[in-house]
């Protein structure tokens, strides 16, 4: 499968608890690169937060 690069770009302060929650869970802080698997629940979990991160495929 696919590998993504995702760099969170923006941060995540005064935003909605659930995108907060989401940029966790993908282990992202701000300008951290984290290397996941395009899996579609990663992919759906980067629709959600897709303004405060940066997204390349690996």
């Amino acid at each position: 499968m696919a590998k993504l690069a995702i760099t969170q770009i923006k941060s995540g302060i005064d935003r909605p608890e659930v995108q907060k929650r989401t940029l966790k869970a993908l282990g992202l802080s701000m300008h951290k690169t984290v290397e996941l698997e395009a899996t579609p629940q990663i992919r759906g979990m980067i629709t959600k937060v897709q303004h405060l991160v940066r997204v390349t495929e690996k």
